[in-house]
C-alpha cells in the first residue's frame, strides 16, 4: 500500500498545474460545509443546553422517547430538504452551469445555518434543517461533478478524493467545536452560545464559497462545450491544465479536440431530455449501480453513527463530557484515512476499495450488534469498551476504502451531458436511505436496542453481493473512455474511431441508398471493432503524450 501512495504521490506532481489544484481544494469547501452540516446534530444533541433551551428530556430521563421522536425528525426533514437539492441540482447545472450551482447551494446553506442558530421554537429548527438539507446537498452533488470534470484521467481519483477528506474534516470540526462548547456552563448567562456557536460556524465557509468563489472558481470547460462555447471552454482548460513542461500547450490542445468529438457525438447520437437518464439500457445499468452504491452505503451505517454518535456513547454508559470527546476524536480519524485513500484509489482500484472496506465495516456492525446485545444493561464495563472500541475499527476502514471512493464512483460513470443529473440521482438515493436509516435506528435503539443494528447488517450484506457482480472497474479511464464499459458507448466509441480516422458516421453506422459495389469495397474497410486494446492504449497514450499532431486551427483559440 505504501508503493502505491508514493507512485500516485509522483503521479500527481508530474500531471499537476497549481490552477488546477486551487480550483479543486477551493471547490471543496463545499464538501466541508455540506459535512459539517451533517455533523453538527451529533455535537448539538450531545449539548445538554440544548435540551433545557427546548424542554426535551434528556438521555435517561422518563420522557427520552418524545425527545428521540424529535431527534429523529430534524434528521429526516434535513435528509428531506437533500433531495430537494439534488433534483434542483440535476436541472440547474445542466441549464447554468458548475460554478453558479456551488455559488447558489453555499448561499442557501448559509440562509439554513442562519435560522438554525437564531431559533427561537423547535419548529424553527425543523425548518432551518429542511433550507439547510437543500443547500448542502446542492454542493454535495455538484463538487464532485465540477472536480471530476476538470482533473486529468491519471490523477482523477485523488482530485476527487478531496471529496472523502474534507468530509472528514467538517466531521472533525463539528466534533471538536462541540466539544468546546460543551464546557459552557448551564448556568452560565451565554448557555445557549453551547449549541448556538457550532450551528453560526455553518454559515462561515458557505458565505466563503459563494462570494469568493465568483472570482476563484473557473466554469467547467466540458460545460462550456456542452453549449457550444467553444472558445470559454478551450481558455479555461489551458488555464486549469497547463503545465510547465509543455509551454506550448500541446497535449492540453490534443486531449481538449478529443473532448470536442466527444461532445459532438453526444450531440449527433443522443438528444437531450428531462428524463434521459432512465431511457435505454445503458442509462438503466448506471441508474442501478448508482442507486446501489449510495443507497448501499448508507445502510453500512456511518452517518448514523456520526450523527447520534454521544447518544450512542452514552447509551453504552459513557458520561459527561467523554461521549462528545470520543466523536469528535472517532470524526478526526478519517481524515489520515481519507488522505491515504486519495493516494492509492487510483492505483488500487474503485470497487477493490468498494468491496474490502465494505466487507469489514459489515464485521464491525456484525461485533457491535453482538456485544451491545451482550452488555448494554449489564455492569461490565469492559464489555461496554469493547462494544465503542468497534465504532473505532470500523472509522478506520469506511474511510480508508468507502467514503471518498462511492463519490469518485458514482460521478465518472455517467457521460458528459447526463453527469449531472446522475450525480444528483446519486445523492438523491444516498440522502433517502439516510432518512430510512437516520430515523429508524434511533427509534428502533430505544425499543429492541442493540438489535437495531440488524437494520443495518442485513442489507449491507446484499450491498456487498451487488458491488461484485454488477460493479465494472474505471481505474485509469479518462471520462470518455469510461463509457466504453456500458452497451451504448460502442455507438460513441464507434463515432470517435470515425472521426479519428477521417470517416463520417454515416459511412460506418447507415447502409441506406449503397450500391452493392460501395458495399462490398466497404466490407474490406478495417472496423473499429476490429482494433485491438493494445492499439486503442498506443494511441490514447501518444495523445497525452503529444506526439499526435495537432490541427493548428483547432489547436488555437480564435
Amino acid at each position: 500500500m505504501l508503493r502505491e501512495f508514493f507512485r500516485t504521490i509522483r503521479a500527481m506532481y508530474r500531471l499537476m498545474a497549481w490552477n488546477l489544484l486551487f480550483s479543486v481544494l477551493f471547490a471543496a469547501l463545499g464538501t466541508f460545509s455540506t459535512a459539517y452540516g451533517l455533523a453538527i446534530p451529533g455535537s448539538t444533541f450531545g449539548q445538554p443546553n440544548f435540551y433545557t433551551y427546548f424542554e426535551l428530556d434528556q438521555q435517561g430521563e422518563p420522557g427520552f422517547s418524545r425527545t428521540a421522536t424529535y431527534l429523529a425528525l430534524l434528521n429526516g426533514v434535513n435528509a428531506a430538504g437533500a433531495v430537494l437539492g439534488c433534483a434542483f441540482t440535476a436541472w440547474f447545472a445542466d441549464k447554468k452551469g458548475r460554478k453558479l450551482t456551488i455559488l447558489i447551494g453555499g448561499a442557501v446553506l448559509a440562509a439554513g445555518g442562519a435560522l438554525n442558530a437564531g431559533s427561537l421554537s423547535i419548529t424553527q429548527f425543523v425548518v432551518g434543517r429542511a433550507i439547510a438539507g437543500i443547500g448542502s446537498r446542492m454542493l454535495a452533488a455538484v463538487v464532485p461533478i465540477y472536480q471530476g470534470e476538470i482533473a486529468p484521467p491519471e490523477i482523477r481519483g485523488a482530485m476527487m478524493g478531496t471529496t472523502g477528506v474534507m468530509y472528514a474534516c467538517g466531521y472533525a470540526a463539528a466534533g471538536w467545536l462541540g466539544f468546546g462548547c460543551w464546557h459552557i456552563s448551564a448556568t452560565s448567562p451565554h448557555a445557549d452560545a453551547a449549541w448556538r456557536g457550532p450551528l453560526a460556524f455553518q454559515c462561515v465557509t458557505p458565505l466563503i464559497l459563494c462570494i469568493a468563489g465568483v472570482w476563484f472558481i473557473p466554469e467547467s470547460p466540458r460545460w462550456f462545450l456542452s453549449q457550444g462555447k467553444r472558445n470559454q471552454a478551450l481558455q479555461n482548460f489551458i488555464h486549469l491544465r497547463a503545465l510547465s513542461d509543455d509551454p506550448d500547450h500541446v497535449r492540453v490542445k490534443a486531449e481538449f479536440i478529443l473532448l470536442e468529438q466527444q461532445y459532438e457525438a453526444d450531440r449527433g447520437l443522443s438528444r437531450r431530455g428531462r428524463f434521459e437518464i432512465f431511457k435505454g439500457k445503458a442509462n438503466g445499468r448506471r441508474l442501478a449501480i448508482t442507486a446501489l452504491t449510495m443507497f448501499g452505503s448508507q445502510f453500512l451505517g456511518v452517518y448514523v453513527i456520526a450523527g447520534y454518535g454521544p447518544v450512542i456513547y452514552g447509551k453504552l454508559r459513557l458520561k459527561g463530557h467523554m461521549p462528545l470527546l470520543l466523536n469528535a476524536c472517532w470524526a478526526t480519524l478519517c481524515i489520515p484515512g481519507n488522505l491515504i485513500s486519495a493516494a492509492i484509489v487510483d492505483r488500487v482500484g474503485r470497487t477493490t476499495l468498494l468491496v474490502f472496506g465494505s466487507t469489514a465495516c459489515l464485521v464491525c456492525l456484525i461485533f457491535e450488534c453482538a456485544l451491545t446485545v451482550q452488555y448494554l444493561d449489564s455492569e461490565n464495563r469492559s464489555g461496554r469498551i469493547a462494544a465503542a472500541s468497534f465504532l473505532w475499527v470500523y472509522v478506520v476502514f469506511w474511510s480508508l476504502c468507502v467514503d471518498g471512493t462511492q463519490f469518485t464512483y458514482v460521478s465518472e460513470i455517467w457521460p458528459n451531458h447526463l453527469r449531472a443529473q446522475g450525480t444528483s440521482w446519486a445523492l438523491a438515493c444516498f440522502f433517502v436511505g439516510s432518512v430510512i436509516t437516520s430515523v429508524a435506528l434511533p427509534i428502533a435503539m430505544e425499543h429492541i436496542k442493540g438489535l437495531a443494528y440488524n437494520i443495518l447488517i442485513v442489507p449491507s450484506f446484499v450491498y456487498i453481493i451487488f458491488i461484485i457482480v454488477l460493479f465494472p472497474e474505471t481505474r485509469g479511464l479518462s471520462l470518455e473512455e469510461i463509457s466504453t464499459l456500458f452497451d451504448d458507448t460502442k455507438t460513441i466509441g464507434k463515432y470517435l474511431w470515425n472521426k479519428m480516422r477521417g470517416t463520417t458516421t454515416s459511412e460506418t453506422s447507415n447502409d441506406e441508398g449503397r450500391s452493392e459495389h460501395d458495399t462490398e469495397e466497404s466490407a474490406h474497410k478495417p472496423s473499429e471493432d476490429s482494433i485491438e486494446m493494445s492499439e486503442y492504449e498506443s494511441i490514447r497514450s501518444e495523445l497525452r503524450d503529444g506526439y499526435i499532431v495537432v490541427d493548428p486551427s483547432k489547436a488555437t483559440m480564435r
